[in-house]
């Protein structure tokens, strides 16, 4: 089974190479499910139900989620929905609304889906969630007697520390354990002992020539003068598609491959 993770879509930008790149890719590659990281996708923060209906029809079979995934309340009861194909962190606290685990269905068989969220810095870094590593468990554990082909974790994060360790804690129960939130992507892709793929941080879709996505000028101007702005997304220029595509063994269910794929488009 052949299945591709898409980095951070980040604003009009990540939405619009996705819609270049991924179509072609897909036929190519013969990739079976696609899935992709949408905390971003709506002016880089939230997704939008509009938004997400694009991406489905781009051919983004399911969508994962991080700190701004609750950003616009528009898409909450998707998140809540069973059916709807796409998912907030799980270790929030119970009372917050959608879920972080679903099932995705494909022609090979159900796909268990995870989004977990690390330790953020800024202003997100008080925010109360659960111990990842124990409601990971949890979610292993409910779904224990469920058959499937695959499990894929998510995992959101500052901290390179926690996306590696969280690798090899999972590394043989689970298909990939994949990072994102930086926007920036690692040279690390990897099978781990066990056989779990797995990448501290899988990088953005969206503008090449900016600072995660943000227009550098803005940040130059916050850093060296103090001057107090507002994000502006970098919408001229080159852009950035990274993705992870991830082979998986059909009796085993855990992964024989995991590449890379980075490219840049005018």
């Amino acid at each position: 089974m052949n299945i591709l993770y898409i980095g951070d879509i980040m604003g009009e930008p990540g939405i619009s190479v996705v819609g270049r790149i991924l179509p072609q890719l897909k036929k190519d590659r013969r990739i079976d499910v696609v899935i992709a990281q949408s905390e971003n996708v709506t002016n880089g923060k939230g997704i939008s139900k509009a938004d997400f209906l694009r991406l489905r029809n781009m051919g983004i079979d399911f969508c994962t989620g991080g700190n701004w995934s609750l950003h616009d309340p528009d898409i909450h009861d998707y998140l809540a929905d069973p059916q709807q194909p796409i998912i907030r962190p799980a270790n929030y606290p119970e009372e917050t609304p959608g879920r972080g685990w679903k099932y995705i269905t494909t022609t090979n068989g159900p796909v268990l889906a995870i989004s977990l969220l690390g330790q953020i810095v800024g202003k997100d870094a008080n925010k109360p969630m659960e111990n990842p590593l124990k409601v990971v468990d949890d979610i292993l554990t409910q779904n224990a007697g469920v058959d499937r082909v695959a499990t894929i974790v998510n995992f959101h994060g500052d901290f390179s520390s926690e996306k590696r360790v969280i690798g090899y804690y999972l590394d043989g129960q689970v298909t990939a354990v994949i990072g994102d939130h930086w926007h920036v992507p690692t040279a690390d892709a990897s099978i781990l002992p066990s056989k779990t793929a797995h990448i501290t941080d899988v990088g953005m879709c969206g503008s090449l020539h900016s600072s995660l996505g943000v227009k550098t000028d803005v940040i130059i101007s916050r850093w060296r003068n103090g001057q107090v702005s507002r994000n502006e997304l970098e919408t001229e220029g080159p852009l950035q598609f990274n993705a992870v595509l991830i082979g998986s063994d059909p009796e085993s269910h855990l992964a024989t491959t995991i590449e890379q794929i980075q490219k840049i488009v005018n």
